[in-house]
């Protein structure tokens, strides 16, 4: 019986970020990229979100590679962990290894690490498959797409992109490749649907560098620029239209650093002579000569941008008349947190410029109309939409059906389904294991769901220790009970509800020995119990209730 390709998402379906897509045939697995996600708001304490890769981690001996489209946080981000676990190699193009070591080394762990670079055009032969990295464009230098060929056929995994007939490096997408492959024939695509709902073309990075020169321009004041730390061409930009009026460029956020320091070295990034400075000479240069670049466009807690605003930056405060430029738009879930850090930015009467006031963003995906040529040019027999929420993935389906593709071949999967690939067919054949890894500082997965709904429950109704001194000769009261609370009440404020709950422990305790019961877990259930009931009656809240007893 002829082997089947398996195509197996291990995330970035139903969900923005942590992007992972397994390739399978025979005895060869390889991985397409490996990024994070942010966490959501319930999951109190957690840094990172990562792809379960427990189903890779029981076919070690059969991944040949890991191949990233990127250096977004999305695609790459999980590799510190993951690689922990999955010592494989790693095949970028230059500004995609580059970050990952930075990643790596940051890790300890780029010794042990074999990471080849591919250039656009390049070809990588790795057990079954072959993996033709295709040239695109998006807002990171030296994105890509890739074609993998295998014994079923090609497959087209876009990765993120969208088509730029001006970028700002290198140029414009290889349309000429994606359109020899459709001709040639092609399995199965599976494309970007982040931007699926919006019509048109999206913008030219080029078209930012004009509103970035009109917000210079006859600005006296000091101008404090945040955009994504990856996006270079953006950073790059900032620096040439500063350079041009004659402004110094002071940098601060570590990211932003790092990603200036690899994109330099690697020639991606050119920065004018005498134009960038340290961040402490700032102080000796009058306003309309500064032009800050700064981490913080999502409202990030540590960011440079939040540390400024809140007045808790050690070189740089907010000044009134200050001109904040914020090149970003909000990621899903972040809208709350990058809010905060403009109210504050106006309250200390900054001059704030986001995407609502100025054209100074525009999207790394593609819209409506740059997708149909990617269909359209590609000529698929099977398409699974990919990067996306549910509804990016609905919807691209549908553009898929208006382009003529029978629903039959179309598969909207969700995250852990296995898609079994021949000649003539497409369709799901179950699942491997799969979902979250959550990550809190250096503990990666021993945050469960138990542990998230503790924190979840301490953070809305606080905390109560009951402590009581019990003889160990008879089981009476010695001393107590005594009453500690967290984020419930304050005691001293509450002594009369504090006094009420002793009683209640005492009454627990009482009903305890005169049944007869000595069982130290069925006491503390009870004395749980009485007093869980009697808060709720009496405050209607319900906090973590811990029972502590001690045998004197």
């Amino acid at each position: 019986m002829a082997e089947k390709l398996k195509i197996i998402p291990l995330g970035g379906l139903g969900e923005i970020g942590k992007n992972m897509t397994v390739y399978e045939y025979g005895r060869d697995i390889i991985i397409v990229d490996c990024g994070m996600g942010f966490p959501e708001d319930d999951m109190y304490g957690i840094d990172v979100v990562i792809p379960d890769i427990n189903y890779l981690v029981n076919n070690m001996d059969r991944i040949r590679g890991i191949f990233l489209t990127h250096g977004h946080e999305d695609h790459i981000g999980a590799i510190p962990y993951v690689f922990q676990a999955l010592n494989v190699p790693i095949y970028a193009t230059r500004m995609t290894a580059g970050l990952v070591r930075l990643k790596l080394e940051e890790a300890r762990l780029l010794d042990t690490a074999e990471i080849h670079t591919v250039e656009a055009g390049e070809t990588v032969p790795v057990g079954k498959f072959n993996v033709e990295f295709i040239h695109i464009n998006h807002s990171i230098a030296d994105s890509v797409s890739f074609a993998i060929h295998t014994p079923v056929g090609v497959v087209i995994h876009t990765g993120d992109f969208k088509i730029d007939p001006t970028p700002i490096k290198g140029s414009m997408i290889d349309l000429t490749r994606f359109g020899e492959l459709g001709k040639k024939g092609v399995l199965a695509l599976l494309a970007d649907s982040t931007n699926v709902a919006r019509p048109g073309y999206s913008s030219s990075e080029r078209t930012v560098g004009e509103s970035f020169d009109a917000l210079f321009k006859g600005c006296t004041q000091r101008i404090i620029v945040t955009t994504f730390a990856s996006n270079v061409d953006r950073i790059q930009q900032v620096i040439d239209v500063a350079a041009r009026y004659d402004r110094k460029v002071a940098v601060t956020g570590r990211s932003i650093e790092n990603v200036m320091r690899v994109s330099t070295e690697l020639g991606y990034m050119e920065i004018p002579k005498n134009t960038l400075v340290d961040l402490n000479q700032i102080k000796d240069l009058p306003p309309d000569k500064i032009c800050l670049i700064t981490t913080g466009s999502q409202g990030e807690v540590m960011s440079a941008l939040y540390r400024m605003a809140f007045s808790t930056h050690k070189q740089v405060d907010i000044q009134a008349g200050d001109r904040i430029i914020i090149s970003a738009s909000a990621i899903p879930g972040n809208e709350k947190m990058v809010s905060n850090v403009v109210n504050e930015l106006f309250r200390k009467d900054a001059e704030v410029f986001n995407t609502r006031l100025a054209d100074i963003h525009v999207s790394g995906h593609a819209s409506r109309e740059e997708l149909k040529i990617i269909h359209a040019l590609v000529k698929p027999k099977f398409f699974i939409p990919v990067h996306g929420e549910h509804r990016h993935l609905k919807i691209h389906a549908g553009l898929a059906q208006e382009m003529g593709m029978a629903p039959a071949n179309i598969l909207i999967c969700n995250i852990g389904d296995v898609v079994e690939l021949t000649a003539k067919s497409m369709k799901k054949n179950g699942t491997v294991p799969s979902g979250r890894i959550l990550v809190d500082g250096s503990v990666i997965g021993d945050v469960g769901s138990v542990v998230l709904r503790d924190r979840k429950h301490l953070a809305q109704d606080g905390m109560l220790v009951v402590v009581v001194n019990l003889s160990s000769e008879d089981g009476s009261v010695i001393s107590g009970p005594d009453i500690i609370t967290r984020g419930f009440v304050y005691v001293k404020e509450s002594e009369a509800l504090i006094e009420e709950l002793r009683t209640v422990t005492l009454e627990a305790l009482d009903r305890c020995w005169n049944s007869n019961i000595s069982d130290w877990a069925t006491i503390k259930s009870t004395i749980k119990n009485d007093l869980s009931g009697y808060l709720y009656k009496k405050t209607k809240r319900s906090p973590m209730i811990l029972p502590v007893l001690i045998e004197v």
